[in-house]
């Protein structure tokens, strides 16, 4: 690529801006979202997601598109003329699941009809979304060459780069995170791979084609979720023998080959869908693929299970069930991030409220009305004041690091319990999954 690299990364979420602002070391990037007080917010310095810390977003950032002063920094816009003069365009929007837990491409499609009202001769556009092999090529650009009126691999080019981003985590950044790359052809192959290379300290891996990055990429987390979909299913059979899962485990983990998975709730945008992505594309091809699918109604039961419990362990200690009174100590999909996409713990809450509890759910990293937006779940950032401030029973869900010096024994009625979604609070706990 001769001409000067202009980048325009369109969706500024959990995977978007890190990686716009990574670009923005050394390149020009306009980041561009339909969403205007996401791009406001974020030009005031602040990221809500707290993917990027303020000084750092605000040392990136430039008041003035950089493509017209053709300097570095990070502009971010709502303004589809702002991103015209691009001619690297990465794709990094969302791929949820329906209701029906199908692959909904909606995202993905629309921002393909913005890349090609924009899109001109020679130009590149990269798609980031995790997919199932084959969405780039036969879903993805379709979309772009019939909104532009430009041939695929003639006047413009493709990528694959999937993101490896993991909300919350500060040590595994995006720039210390190995990056697969691809192109739709060699020659793109190596252009892509030679500008992920310029920002990525931890190196590139240049896949030889756009699907083999695809495949690459949801299988990574189809992996995670059959893992842990077999130890979720030892912590069944264990409880019913009365054997403390994380002991065994714990006992297992000496030998040097033993994978540490830990029995949970599994949700999120990456591990909770992807699997459903890869499962229909096999679908597709007449396979109906079984131990992918099973992993997924097991851990897809898990929240069910969870309130199975703690209603077992209160009806043990002789409370009783009606009206009884619950907190629930956490929302988010992991540990010490707001992130809430696709929350399993939203299935614990509705599966005690079923049995005829009062739930109240507590969670200091979201903001209490966009979990009532998201879920019709009230949930308080302050630990809520009740008379005495006794409940029934705890349910540690998420393993925040505020909830670690967290006086619970204080706010238990004399029967109240505690259970131990994450197996973190040890001898403080009644039982733990």
């Amino acid at each position: 690529m001769n001409k000067e690299v202009k980048i325009a990364v369109i969706g500024l979420g959990y995977v978007g801006l890190p990686l716009a602002r990574l670009f923005a070391t050394k390149y020009p990037v306009v980041g561009f979202d339909i969403n205007r007080s996401r791009v406001n917010e974020l030009m005031t310095g602040y990221d809500q997601t707290l993917e990027v810390e303020d000084e750092i977003l605000q040392t990136a950032l430039v008041k003035k598109n950089p493509f017209n002063g053709h300097h570095n920094g990070l502009y971010c816009s709502f303004e589809l003329n702002d991103i015209k003069d691009a001619n690297i365009y990465i794709v990094t929007v969302p791929t949820p699941v329906d209701r029906n837990n199908r692959p909904d491409l909606t995202p993905l499609i629309r921002a393909s009809e913005t890349v090609g009202k924009v899109i001109g001769k020679g130009d590149i556009v990269i798609y980031e979304s995790t997919v199932y092999p084959g969405a780039t090529e036969e879903d993805c650009i379709p979309v772009v060459e019939r909104t532009s009126g430009l041939v695929f691999n003639e006047d413009f080019f493709g990528g694959y780069s999937p993101e490896r981003i993991n909300p919350g985590d500060k040590e595994h950044t995006v720039e210390k995170i190995k990056k697969v790359t691809s192109g739709s052809t060699p020659e793109i192959g190596k252009i892509v791979d030679d500008l992920y290379r310029s920002v990525i300290t931890a190196g590139t891996h240049l896949a030889p084609t756009i699907k083999v990055a695809e495949a690459a990429k949801v299988i990574e987390n189809s992996q995670r979720d059959i893992n842990i979909a077999f130890v979720n299913e030892l912590a069944k059979i264990f409880n019913r023998m009365d054997i403390d899962t994380h002991d065994v485990l714990e006992a297992a983990s000496t030998k040097w080959n033993f994978l540490p998975f830990k029995p949970g709730l599994v949700g999120g945008h990456c591990i909770g869908v992807d699997p459903y992505y890869l499962a229909q594309k096999a679908q597709e091809y007449g396979y109906h693929p079984e131990i992918i699918l099973a992993g997924r109604r097991m851990n897809d039961t898990m929240g069910e299970y969870v309130a199975s419990q703690v209603v077992k362990c209160m009806i043990q200690k002789g409370i009783s069930i009606k009206g009884a009174n619950i907190l629930v100590l956490g929302i988010t999909f992991k540990e010490n991030c707001p992130d809430m996409r696709n929350t399993k713990v939203v299935d614990v809450v509705r599966s005690l409220e079923g049995y005829g509890t009062e739930v109240t759910v507590h969670d200091p990293w979201v903001n209490p009305v966009e979990v009532a937006q998201e879920y019709n779940i009230r949930s308080e950032k302050e630990l809520p004041a009740r008379a005495n401030n006794k409940y029934d029973a705890i349910v540690l869900a998420v393993s925040h690091n505020d909830f670690l010096n967290l006086e619970i024994n204080s706010l238990l009625s004399e029967k109240g319990i505690v259970y131990d979604v994450k197996g973190i609070l040890k001898e403080k706990a009644d039982s733990r999954l």
